[in-house]
């Protein structure tokens, strides 16, 4: 194609978003015909720095808040400007590259912050080395890469306009549109200036309290104190804009599941505990009177919402059998049969399955010898936490990507639960427990969860890749080269952010995901009781769920994520159906929920670096924050001020968007 080919990119199809009729074709914006700039120097490096940054970014605000945003829509905002700054030729396709090795981070950072903290939260920092976390994360996410490939033309060809894909479809619409200028990349940066600043502000200098509660006053503390009743909310710009892109929905759900934690089971609980004159549970030392809210949450209700999300991704597995089968019967098909037709077509072209399959062997194999030399140091326990990992693994892929395709939030958390409790359990039955079961089972949760993590990533980016008309064997060669940067970048963090803040204590990081697996695995490995009844519990009131057609795994998620996490994804939601809502005219709406969507990226990933920065800086012994000050009631009430400005401003901005 010549310079000027390149330059005319039209709008999506009109049959992008819906089912094809018989003898219907789709046909994407970069005809399968020609060739365009993809991989390219520029392309390249620019995805691999994103990578890294939003690596960084999403592991301190993953392990801050529990939630790890997808960084695919800000990397692509944000591609988009550069491009468009420098006057790239045929920027569309390159910036399909950077978006899709950027947003490994994402991914490797959810594999990586949900389980290996919980390794320093159990006080097994002495057996941590840098290595460890990265062999897990670099391991797992190439499983996640090559386990994926065969489903890829299920997913985003066949099934093309059954499943929303709602990231996906964010993320397309940025880059296509960011073929016409960059004017998005203006607002994600203002709006990153200011969410950051704010985050900034709180984490560096402590002028305002980072969570307000109902205990500012006499009344709140006097429910707090004697019926375990408190609200809680945490006023971080990051987490309002990551409710906002959740939507109301989903955020609702969410916030429902932690409204039953701490309205109803922890009231119940300590009603109950008034008659109670024994410590209850492994590690419990209180009398459950005398536990404040948090503490009950902590020792008990938690762990009916961690039996609520491994049974969410139990019946995951059942719903998806199907799509497992079909799949891979279409990769066989090509490995041991003859080309399929359409394989000629540059957008139709995957790895060869002998490169996928011959690359699940060897990274089976360097696996094993990690696990040899590096976490058991025993061939049969090494092959027993090699058969987990693959088994899990290949099983739970479809779950993560049909997750991502019908709602766009992965439920990895979920079955990395559920694989360290079968992992544990197999463990001890062929006699490994106590400090070594521990990190054993860790560290092959934490491949496993990388793996699920950046398989329902991956989906998002060959999903756009398809509308677009990249070339998918460039995606997902260039995705393992993503992965090495962000596994290395992810492993540092985590080791910085331990130093700095720590896991365990006062003005610790949160690691929710973190302090679950450590909840689970510790009693299981130490030859305690575990609380299998409250597991139970939240299995069968997922199962219960599951009839009434609830979200599960949002619900069950909300259960055990600390309240003040949850509520101001709900408020961040509310703000998303206000601004939607508001005009009578569609096309109004539509505008002000994209610029609003824009906003809540920019804070995110501002918010989210900023937060790394502040971070770095403690490191360094830059502390400016006076404690005692921020832990008081007046520095709360300014968090409440402050919160609900912020809040205003995203309305107001977002209600300036203009149809056109």
């Amino acid at each position: 194609m010549n310079e000027n080919e390149v330059m005319k990119i039209p709008g999506l199809p009109d049959n992008a978003y819906s089912e094809l009729k018989p003898g219907e074709e789709y046909q994407p914006i970069m005809s399968p015909d020609n060739e365009y700039p993809e991989v390219t120097l520029y392309s390249v490096i620019t995805g691999l720095v994103m990578a890294v940054l939003f690596s960084a970014s999403a592991a301190y605000l993953g392990l801050k808040i529990g939630q790890v945003f997808e960084a695919a829509i800000p990397i692509a905002i944000l591609a988009v400007g550069i491009t468009t700054i420098l006057k790239k030729k045929g920027g569309l396709g390159q910036n399909v590259i950077i978006q899709s090795v950027g947003a490994t981070s994402g991914a490797v950072v959810a594999g990586g912050i949900f389980t290996l903290p919980a390794l320093y939260i159990l006080g097994l920092d002495k057996y941590v080395e840098f290595y460890q976390i990265f062999l897990a994360s670099l391991f797992g996410g190439f499983l996640g890469i090559l386990f994926l490939i065969p489903f890829r033309k299920y997913f985003v060809s066949e099934m093309h306009g059954k499943f929303p894909f709602p990231e996906a479809t964010a993320t397309t619409e940025v880059l296509v549109a960011g073929e016409k200028g960059g004017r998005q990349a203006i607002i994600l940066i203002i709006s990153g200036l200011i969410g950051g600043l704010y985050d900034f502000v709180v984490a560096t200098f402590g002028w305002w309290s980072e969570v307000f509660t109902t205990r500012v006053v006499e009344a709140g503390q006097n429910l707090a104190d004697k019926m375990k009743l408190v609200f809680k909310i945490n006023i971080s710009s990051a987490i309002l804009g990551l409710g906002y892109i959740v939507g109301l929905r989903y955020s609702a759900i969410i916030a429902a599941g932690s409204f039953l934690s701490w309205y109803v089971l922890i009231p119940v609980f300590a009603y109950l505990g008034n008659y109670i004159v024994t410590p209850i549970g492994a590690n419990v030392k209180l009398l459950i009177k005398d536990m404040s809210a948090e503490q009950i949450f902590s020792n008990y209700v938690r762990h009916i919402g961690i039996g609520g999300i491994a049974m969410a991704g139990l019946i995951g597995i059942i719903r998806s059998s199907g799509i497992i089968k079909k799949s891979f019967t279409l990769g066989f098909k090509e490995l041991f049969g003859s080309k399929l037709t359409d394989n000629d077509k540059r957008t139709q072209r995957d790895l060869p399955m002998k490169i996928v399959f011959g690359g699940i062997l060897f990274t089976a194999f360097v696996i094993l010898i990690f696990f040899i030399a590096g976490v058991v140091h025993d061939l049969g326990l090494a092959l027993v936490g090699l058969l987990i990992v693959l088994i899990i693994s290949f099983l739970f892929t479809t779950v993560a990507a049909t997750a991502i395709a019908i709602v766009g939030t992965n439920p990895v958390s979920g079955m990395t639960l559920m694989t360290l409790i079968l992992s544990s359990v197999i463990l001890v039955s062929v006699g490994l427990s106590g400090t070594a079961g521990m990190v054993s089972a860790l560290i092959i949760g934490g491949v496993v969860c990388t793996a699920l993590s950046q398989a329902g990533a991956f989906i998002t980016d060959l999903k756009i890749g398809y509308w677009l008309g990249s070339s998918p064997h460039k995606q997902e060669r260039w995705k393992f080269v993503g992965t090495i940067f962000s596994a290395a970048t992810v492993a540092w963090i985590i080791m910085v952010l331990n130093q700095t803040y720590g896991f365990t204590g006062e003005g610790a990081l949160v690691a929710p995901q973190a302090n679950a697996m450590a909840a689970v695995i510790q009693p299981l490995m130490s030859n305690q009781p575990a609380p299998w009844m409250l597991y139970l519990a939240g299995g069968l009131l997922a199962l219960i769920l599951t009839i009434v057609r609830v979200p599960v795994l949002a619900f069950a998620l909300g259960m055990y994520i600390p309240l003040e996490l949850n509520t101001p994804l709900l408020v961040g939601g509310l703000i998303a159906h206000f601004v939607s809502t508001r005009s009578k005219d569609e096309n109004v709406n539509k505008a002000r929920k994209e610029r609003g969507t824009l906003i809540a990226s920019g804070f995110i990933a501002g918010g989210a670096l900023m937060g790394v920065i502040s971070a770095i800086l403690r490191y360094a012994g830059y502390n400016w924050v006076n404690s005692e000050w921020q832990e008081s009631h007046s520095a709360e009430l300014i968090a409440f001020i402050m919160f609900l400005l912020i809040s205003v401003y995203m309305i107001w901005d977002s209600m300036r968007a203009k149809k056109d």
